[in-house]
């Protein structure tokens, strides 16, 4: 029998019939709209299908009532969770499902039962750090636990690194709410015989299911018992196996049954699940080695020793992680250029003992010849940078690909019994040496699963055979191995085609038959499991991407997107992981922690510039408004540049889509006060201290608001009449300090220069104290803030001339400083696009450097001494980064200043963006988001000090919005180190 297409029915009525009934029946969003669909026809894998509207229902009902209007007008339905699905499972036709934005509550937390009450919406992580206050945790650990949801667990039935411990999502499941195909609800659990009959009794679907399935387990037992896979980590097909053998001390459990359907028998809505005690150390071994193959190799003598878990990396990963800023630490812990790496862990709550183990693995490894050198990691502070790497292979391997050549998850979930590994991994880089496939290796050698995704250009036919050959043989190979094509990904489009050969005809029939029994309709998921298409139908960059129509832009792509780039080219680089959508940790993305909308992420943005930039004219497409409702609330921090692991420049492309608008629609007035800062803030200074005058007077405020839509809510900047440039004229000779080291050009930047002047003040003095001649760059605007605006031809002109006074007016070697971070990296970043033509460009912009730097570097010469001070000694500072700062060069710099300070405790704050962002603080429709934003993390964080804790802000936005929202002064740590110069001791 072929396979049915994945496409609504026939008879299905109009999509507006459809969507007015979904508006009549659910009380969650309902949207049709082009861009919306667009967003949701992606997930991480390597597939697009465009689904007809998406539903984010609220509750349990709205999910049955959107399946019941599904159901009637013969169109399918996907649930979908974070979207993080490697196997295509959660793209499709008909109705999307987002249960991610609303259902995400933690119902119950039972410490003393071990079992939590969620809905499926809720995200690992966020289950984490609830049951960690109580001493668990939820077992399977996946690698972006950071924005994967629990349903979507439930979907894939997945494991993570821990599984060798913990097992997989179907072992922690005691109990769902789940919908059934005709929109009818019921609780899945395990249930006795007699309750089994009771249930069975009903004349509704659920009383069939309960009647009929125990009748086709027993129709197909030998089948189950001899046509499963034997290897026991397994997300394939459906798990009969589990209903197998039922009885007294085995009872009906549908609950662990329906995990890892991929939604195609049932959608759950909440889940009962077992927590685990969670480990209070976790210890490390890491083994270098020359070879992947020696790594995989040394697998069994550290399963000897009872690990927690066993992971690999192979070089591919860690040259990758070389290049961002992110993981620029891990450099300093490496031994050697090792080829791979294998992480072999010890959990438990005895360090002494579980040391003792980390031993034992490393004089193994040394006993018989594995790898050169063993790493052991014992504290947190030793583990960061190795384990941040190794959470994040997935994202850094898919930033590996060029162009349209992309490493593709089509035979990247296999497993085998862990003896067989490093034969089975000899085999496989054979067929991809056969084929001329490159990939990288990584993954979980303690249960013999490796990932590994080769490059592959789904726009070329040749290579679409070839992945399917390979995808074939692979296949066999597991096969031969007694291994599982899928561990712990699921089948999904990649591999649901291949399991009639799998499983074998008899209980491939029967796993369609439990399909029926189920969804008689076919209205859940079709196509995943049972009944799919080719593995080569719908291909996201070969079937559902046009040629890219020319566009001429304002800035060019080539810096971040590499020779040739256009701006689709740059937008296209997501691919969909999902790692801006985590909420617990990083800057990025801040909008959508306040908001949990995909189309505030970056990824929600990327791609609906991807649908805007393929438009037959991309230019008249950047200019519409739906377009521009989804980039509105991105804060242009940047972060996504650094931690998106495929470095989508978000802010450059809203700059250039702002930019096309403007050049349709005219710029508005407002963009053009906030892109002419830097002139109204010297005419602020200028005129001061009666320009402070109408920030005070209520009524002018209230004007303001609604003729420009500069919000009242909010303090304006107060401008200082001795402003930095004034201050540096006519302060006379500097006071000599250390031996003369050079000249440094200080950056008078246009916020902190005309607002907060001492801060330059005390920067100047401490690097002449140091040694420095400074010399004042007040030239003119960097062009920031027009950028911020999409006004690029005048932040060209800006940064043009900021350029040129640069190079006339300073030494050609000497550092350019500040301190104000989006101002100076301006410098090094956005004018290269700005100007990208002109050498002296980058010769400027590698003359910049973090004031902060040559201040470290003069403590540490002694040509500048701090000394104890009274106002500082004992005291604890918190210190937040600006955005900018951290997507650039990271922290590291300012919090070792900080820590040279005599006397002062310094903690970083784990926060994310401070949401003032420069303008978007200030503006109306914008300022709720904005302490939406600010109230996530950064503002609770510093309310949760004592008063007597000090507060540290590199950014002048940053520290404005901690006044604002904490009441508590944010100082720049150049004031906090100056305070304390010569025994000064004096508060700044």
């Amino acid at each position: 029998m072929t396979a049915a297409p994945i496409a609504a029915a026939t008879d299905a009525r109009p999509a507006a019939d459809l969507e007015q009934a979904l508006r009549a029946r659910v009380r969650g969003e309902v949207a049709f709209d082009d861009y919306t669909r667009h967003l949701f026809s992606r997930d991480a894998s390597m597939y697009s299908i465009m689904p007809a509207g998406v539903v984010f229902p609220l509750d349990h009902d709205d999910v049955a009532a959107a399946v019941r209007t599904a159901g009637e007008f013969g169109v399918p339905v996907v649930a979908r969770g974070a979207g993080t699905s490697l196997a295509g499972q959660t793209v499709g036709p008909g109705l999307v499902l987002d249960t991610s934005r609303h259902l995400n509550r933690i119902v119950e937390l039972d410490p003393d039962a071990g079992t939590a009450v969620v809905e499926v919406g809720v995200v690992q992580d966020q289950l984490n750090a609830a049951a960690a206050a109580h001493g668990l945790m939820f077992g399977p650990d996946t690698s972006t636990s950071n924005r994967a949801t629990i349903g979507g667990m439930l979907g894939n039935n997945s494991a993570g690194s821990g599984s060798l411990t913990f097992g997989m999502t179907i072992d922690h499941i005691r109990a769902l709410d789940v919908v059934l195909s005709d929109g009818s609800t019921a609780r899945l659990e395990p249930v006795d015989e007699a309750e089994r009959l009771r249930r069975a009794q009903a004349d509704t679907l659920e009383g069939r299911i309960y009647r009929e399935l125990p009748e086709l387990v027993s129709a197909h037992e030998k089948a189950i018992a001899g046509g499963m896979p034997l290897f026991w980590r397994r997300a394939c097909g459906y798990r009969l196996d589990r209903l197998a053998g039922y009885g007294e001390a085995n009872p009906f459990d549908l609950a662990k049954f329906v995990v890892g359907a991929e939604g195609t028998l049932v959608l759950a809505t909440r889940a009962v699940v077992d927590l685990v005690p969670k480990p209070k150390r976790t210890v490390y071994a890491v083994g270098h080695f020359d070879t992947t193959h020696g790594a995989i190799s040394a697998t069994l003598d550290a399963l000897s020793c009872a690990p927690h878990q066993v992971e690999m990396m192979d070089r591919t990963i860690l040259d990758l992680s070389r290049e961002k800023i992110e993981y620029a630490d891990l450099g300093n812990h490496l031994v050697g250029d090792p080829a791979a790496l294998l992480f072999v862990s010890f959990s438990g709550d005895d360090e002494a003992a579980l040391v003792e183990k980390v031993d034992a693995v490393a004089d193994l490894w040394e006993r018989h010849g594995h790898g050169y050198h063993t790493l052991k990691l014992v504290t947190p502070a030793e583990q960061a940078a190795l384990l941040k790497v190794r959470k994040s292979s997935l994202g850094l391997l898919m930033a590996a690909g060029e162009g349209t050549k992309r490493p593709l998850a089509f035979i990247e979930d296999t497993a085998v019994a862990p003896e067989h590994l490093a034969a089975y991994t000899e085999r496989f880089a054979a067929i991809l040496d056969e084929h001329g496939l490159e990939a990288g290796f990584y993954g979980h050698c303690s249960v013999g699963c490796l990932h590994i995704r080769p490059f592959v250009d789904l726009t070329d036919p040749e290579q679409v055979d070839t992945m399917r050959v390979v995808a074939e043989k692979v296949k066999d190979l597991v096969a031969e191995y007694g291994g599982v094509n899928s561990s712990e990904h699921g089948d999904g489009l990649a591999r649901s085609e291949f399991n009639r050969e799998v499983f074998g005809d008899e209980l491939y029939e029967a796993m369609r038959a439990v399909k029926r029994l189920f969804d008689p309709a076919g209205v859940l998921n079709p196509g995943k499991i049972v009944d799919a298409p080719p593995m080569t139908d719908n291909l996201r960059d070969r079937d559902a991407l046009p040629p890219a129509p020319p566009l001429s832009t304002a800035l060019s792509f080539e810096v971040v997107g590499g020779p040739g780039a256009g701006m689709r080219d740059v937008a296209d680089r997501c691919m969909n992981i999902g790692l801006c959508r985590k909420t617990t940790s990083g800057v990025m993305c801040p909008s959508y922690q306040a908001t949990l909308r995909e189309e505030d992420s970056t990824r929600g943005r990327a791609n609906a510039l991807v649908k805007a930039l393929s438009e037959p004219d991309p230019a008249a497409a950047l200019g519409d408004d739906r377009l521009h409702e989804i980039l509105d609330l991105c804060l242009m921090c940047k972060a996504c540049k650094s931690e998106c692991p495929m470095s989508v420049d978000m802010a450059s492309l809203k700059a250039e889509a702002l930019h096309q608008q403007h050049e349709t629609h005219g710029t508005p007035l407002r963009s053009r006060l906030f892109g002419a800062i830097r002139s109204l803030n010297r005419l602020g200074s200028a005129t001061a201290p009666l320009s402070n005058l109408p920030g005070r007077i209520r009524p002018l405020r209230a004007l303001a608001e609604r003729t420009v839509g500069i919000t009242a809510a909010r303090p304006l900047p107060r401008f200082a009449r001795n402003n930095l440039v004034r201050w540096y004229r006519r302060r006379g000779t500097p006071v000599a300090g250390a031996p003369p080291t050079g000249t440094v050009n200080w950056l008078a930047d246009s916020f902190t220069t005309y607002t907060e002047p001492h801060i330059g003040r005390a920067g100047i003095e401490l690097l002449e104290a140091a040694g420095w001649r400074v010399e004042l760059a007040g030239g003119g605007c960097c062009g920031r803030s027009s950028l911020s605006k999409g006004m690029v031809d005048d932040a060209r002109a800006k940064a043009s001339g900021l350029v040129a006074s640069l190079i006339i007016n300073t030494e050609s070697d000497s550092p350019i400083v500040g301190c104000e971070p989006s101002c100076v990296f301006t410098l090094r970043d956005e004018t290269l696009s700005l100007l990208p033509d002109r050498p002296e460009v980058r010769r400027v912009g590698e003359r910049v450097r973090q004031v902060e730097e040559l201040l470290v570097e003069a403590i540490d010469a002694g040509s500048l001494t701090p000394s104890p001070s009274s106002w500082l000694a004992g005291r604890r500072v918190v210190f937040h980064g600006h955005c900018h700062q951290k997507a650039e060069v990271g922290t590291a710099a300012t919090v070792a200043l900080l820590r040279r300070i005599p006397g002062l405790e310094v903690a970083e704050i784990d926060s994310g963006c401070c949401g003032m962002a420069g303008s978007f603080g200030f503006e109306a429709e914008h300022y709720e988001t904005s302490m939406t934003v600010g109230r996530d993390r950064l503002l609770p964080a510093i309310e949760r000090e004592p008063d007597d804790v000090l507060v540290a802000a590199t950014g002048v936005s940053c520290r404005q919005q901690i006044f604002h929202g904490s009441g508590r002064t944010a100082w720049h740590p150049l004031e906090l180190l100056r305070s304390a110069l010569d025994g000064a001791g004096e508060r700044p």
